[in-house]
């Protein structure tokens, strides 16, 4: 029988039951695992270090013996397919370095993407590939990362990307300089040393204020760790014909049975999970790049009748070529969790029973009354934006999550209102009544974090400009304490507090009739 290793490539051959496999290689590396071996999709080569492995590093750091095995893995697992060697100076492999604990935490742990980048194979890399730009915008985006995620930097970058070379080598220097004159800084420009570096802030990251704050308010109280996952890199930002998205099997807002989420053209992964732009739908990629949409489409299809439920999946397009990099069952609303399980009954593509589908739902969602909350409003609205994540929200505005916290905790209900939302905000938005940003969309933070924890959302939202302090939208300024409502359904925004209608939910309904007689196998 084979040894369960703590560092195991993607095509390692498991023997253990999924349920212990998503607990030894967290979400992200079983997902890897099972896409690449098990379902045979397109993933790029890569391995993982096991969750087991984060409180002892977290204990004593890294231990030889695991140096040795991620060196050994680096060769075995990536090198020998990729057909380039990290840390080359003339082709050189870059990898990504993410975290992956069994419990999903959206965003609340860190990343590194290009590690291996040096500046003699930045230089390489632009030359290799034709395009300068996009290889000194890779090399900013590593030292970018690298000097906040490793060395805990603040190098107060505005978000996005120079277009220009010598406006990128400029920032290069700056940032380079910045870490060099760092602890342990004088080992930049050693790739071996970046990726243990990088595992290692990986690790640690499993405690930092965000992740812990983010167990508590998601009840997670059993997980014993991260694990970290080491994937060669795939480029979504090399070309006219790449680019990067999320996309849901289903719409997790409403529970639409059709395909929907977040492109980004010449972009990679972070553009778009990290809410610093303005997405794209699907349908935008659908139009470009059709016959790549279709192998989209296909392998959706696949892993939701893999998994019997709706999914969301990241994934990259490099050069026309799909990649897939994480696929799990996606989070929903509320309001779309009883759509998405009456339908998947009643389609019988995956198999799912009455009663399976009935012990889905939140028990508290499935005893209540089968109702749903609909926005209702006399006026017009001020702005609207992308509703992510359903129901209606009014509040006191803020633009600070401290201060969301502390009006909260003297009986205020707070809408938070920020330019995007990160890991740090997640204390403010553990109390806010509802989130508004101006930008991001389906899978931005804000989006995942309110489906995740069903509270109202709007995301994208245009006409609005913030500038710490207040809001101005047309000829309005709306300052720290007005009352604002949002429309999480419709994406609406109004001045003052809205009404709400109540309505039958026939999906809530339906399943309530299964769950009260959990023998019959029909679908109603």
């Amino acid at each position: 029988m084979k040894s369960t290793p703590s560092v195991s490539s993607f095509d390692f051959g498991h023997l253990e039951s999924y349920e212990r496999l998503r607990d030894r290689l967290g979400g992200k590396g079983f997902s890897l695992w099972l896409m690449r071996r098990e379902l045979g999709l397109s993933v790029p080569p890569g391995f993982t270090i096991a969750t087991s492995e984060c409180q002892p590093y977290l204990r004593e750091g890294l231990r030889a013996s695991l140096k040795q095995d991620v060196h050994q893995a680096v060769v075995g697992a990536i090198e020998s397919e990729i057909g380039r060697r990290f840390g080359d100076a003339s082709d050189p492999l870059l990898v990504s370095v993410r975290s992956g604990a069994a419990a999903s935490m959206p965003g609340m742990m860190d990343t590194v993407l290009n590690v291996g980048m040096t500046p003699d194979n930045a230089e390489a890399l632009a030359e290799v590939t034709g395009n300068p730009v996009f290889a000194l915008q890779s090399y900013l985006r590593f030292l970018t990362a690298f000097a906040e995620t490793v060395h805990g930097l603040d190098l107060g970058r505005s978000p996005g990307l120079p277009e220009d070379v010598d406006a990128l080598r400029t920032e290069i220097a700056t940032t380079r300089n910045s870490i060099l004159r760092a602890p342990q800084g004088a080992s930049l420009d050693d790739p071996a040393a970046q990726l243990f570096d990088a595992i290692g802030a990986v690790f640690r990251s499993w405690n930092s204020p965000r992740a812990i704050a983010y167990r508590e308010r998601a009840h997670v109280l059993d997980a014993n760790g991260t694990a970290v996952t080491v994937q060669a890199m795939v480029f979504g930002n090399l070309d006219g014909r790449s680019g990067t998205g999320v996309a849901f099997t289903r719409n997790p807002s409403t529970g639409e049975p059709a395909p929907c989420g977040d492109f980004l053209f010449r972009a990679q992964g972070d553009d778009v999970v990290g809410g610093n732009s303005r997405t794209l739908p699907l349908e935008a990629f659908e139009k470009a790049m059709p016959e790549v949409y279709g192998e989209l489409v296909s392998a959706m299809n696949r892993l939701e009748l893999h998994y019997r439920d709706m999914c969301d999946i990241e994934f990259t397009v490099e050069r026309g070529r799909l990649w897939l990099l994480q696929a799990r069952v996606g989070k929903r609303s509320p309001l779309a969790a009883p759509r998405i399980a009456v339908d998947l009954v009643r389609e019988g593509r995956v198999g799912l029973e009455p009663s399976e589908a009935a012990a889905r739902i939140e028990p508290n969602l499935l005893s209540g009354a089968a109702t749903i909350g609909r926005a209702t409003a006399d006026r017009a609205p001020i702005a609207s934006g992308l509703g992510v994540s359903p129901g209606s929200a009014t509040g006191k505005i803020v633009f600070d999550s401290d201060r969301a916290v502390e009006l909260a905790e003297v009986g205020e209900d707070v809408l938070l209102v920020r330019r995007e939302t990160s890991p740090e905000d997640v204390h403010g938005m553990g109390v806010a009544k509802g989130f508004l940003t101006t930008l991001g969309g389906m899978m931005s933070h804000a989006a995942v974090v309110a489906r995740a924890w069903g509270v109202p959302a709007v995301c994208g939202v245009s006409g609005i400009e913030l500038d710490g302090a207040s809001m101005r939208c047309g000829m309005a300024v709306y300052r720290e304490g007005d009352i604002l409502s949002i429309d999480g359904d419709t994406g609406a925004v109004y001045a003052g507090a809205i009404n709400s209608n109540v309505a039958v939910d026939p999906y809530l309904a339906t399943l309530r009739e299964w769950a009260a007689t959990p023998a019959d196998r029909t679908s109603g």
